[in-house]
């Protein structure tokens, strides 16, 4: 019977030190990720405040621009700032702001897209008198996602000119057809080409969000966000800001893998292929600021496509 328990010990022993060992080290790949993604974090500030200075785009002193304030989403229950910057997983955040302003722990899928566009419960900063915007920006935890400029600009094409939203498929449509139809025809879905040639004819203080640039949404070099985001990591970023705000297992942020249509690097490349060169010139002139700002490239698919 001793030495029955004797075995027993040492394997219950064995087991602790086992568990022990895998914590440990499950500790230490946690501590290096997070290492290694604050690192990520402050390359991305540093590139962001060199560009914001040789550029001169800071000014402090300066009021709050009052578009900028209304793309900026207030949660005051985890304080909590988030920038809207469509076509870069902005929905699922504003669904997430508006399960942490009700206090409610839901899935992110559970809110309709019809719900999330039609609710008033969602503040803006703008709605705030100026003394407590500064405030709340001096003292909230401020986020800002980015994406690829032109992967985003496909995206918003097809999104809005190519899927059935009255406004965009009738409204905005019609006046691209207008400008670049000679005959009047109206038929048919607006080309690539023309909703380009209308993207960059167009004055910016009057492009529309969802192609706007986002350095203009979100004026990054007067407002210091504590998170700079991007939608290619997307994953990781998510999980990091959850964490930072501490509401990791109150809301979940719905898992990339289900959106198995969404505009990515390959299918960028086959529409910017329908461009002539001086259209790309001039949406990378659009553009450049994004480009400079948020550390994207022109790809070396995207030179050879314009090579030659």
């Amino acid at each position: 019977m001793t030495h029955l328990l004797e075995k027993l010990f040492i394997f219950l022993l064995l087991c602790a030190l086992l568990g022990l060992f895998f914590s440990i080290q499950w500790h230490t790949e946690m501590t290096d990720h997070k290492e290694d993604w604050l690192k990520m974090q402050n390359d991305r500030q540093t590139i962001l405040d060199s560009i914001c200075l040789s550029k001169n785009l800071t000014n402090l002193k300066r009021k709050l621009d009052e578009h900028v304030a209304r793309q900026l989403f207030v949660d005051e229950n985890y304080k909590f700032i988030y920038c809207e910057v469509p076509k870069v997983g902005c929905t699922n955040w504003k669904k997430i702001v508006l399960l942490l302003t009700l206090n409610l722990s839901r899935h992110a899928f559970e809110v309709s897209q019809d719900e999330i566009h039609k609710t008033n419960l969602l503040k803006r900063l703008s709605s705030y008198p100026s003394k407590q915007q500064a405030k709340l920006l001096n003292s909230f935890t401020k986020v800002m996602f980015t994406r690829h400029p032109l992967e985003r600009l496909v995206s918003a094409y097809r999104d809005k000119l190519l899927h059935d939203e009255p406004y965009y498929r009738t409204t905005v449509a019609n006046e691209i057809k207008a400008m670049f139809r000679k005959d009047n025809n109206f038929t048919g879905a607006v080309t690539f080409q023309e909703f380009v040639n209308y993207v960059v004819t167009r004055s910016n203080e009057y492009l529309d969000v969802h192609w706007k640039p986002m350095f203009q949404l979100c004026d990054p070099c007067n407002i210091h966000y504590d998170i700079l985001g991007k939608y290619e990591t997307l994953g990781e970023d998510v999980s990091h800001t959850l964490s930072r705000i501490g509401v990791t297992e109150i809301v979940r942020y719905p898992d990339s893998k289900f959106y198995t249509q969404r505009t990515n690097k390959k299918l960028t490349i086959q529409y910017l292929k329908k461009l002539d060169w001086n259209q790309m010139e001039k949406l990378m002139k659009l553009y450049q600021p994004d480009f400079s700002l948020f550390n994207y490239t022109f790809t070396v698919e995207m030179e050879m496509t314009f090579s030659g």
